[in-house]
């Protein structure tokens, strides 16, 4: 992961999928294309010994842009 922490995200959806766009607007953020991914309700995970201490329930994600509080921007699923 080069782009940032690894994250484990509720969602990851395309920017342009329903409800994601609202959200987007109210937050008043711009993301450039609508086929970028989104993470919602992320929190980040540490991949330090990924044999045992890495879990992640939802989807594991590597993301450029997590500093809004309820969304990351840019993220790529990855596997633990």
């Amino acid at each position: 992961c080069n782009t940032g922490p690894v994250q484990c995200c509720n969602q990851v959806q395309s920017a342009g999928a329903p409800g994601v766009t609202d959200l987007l607007g109210l937050l008043g953020i711009v993301v450039d294309g609508v086929d970028a991914m989104v993470g919602l309700n992320c929190n980040p995970i540490s991949v330090i010994g990924a044999g045992g201490g890495a879990s992640c329930s939802a989807q594991p994600v590597c993301c450029e842009d997590n500093s809004h509080s309820l969304i990351s921007l840019g993220c790529l699923p990855i596997t633990l």
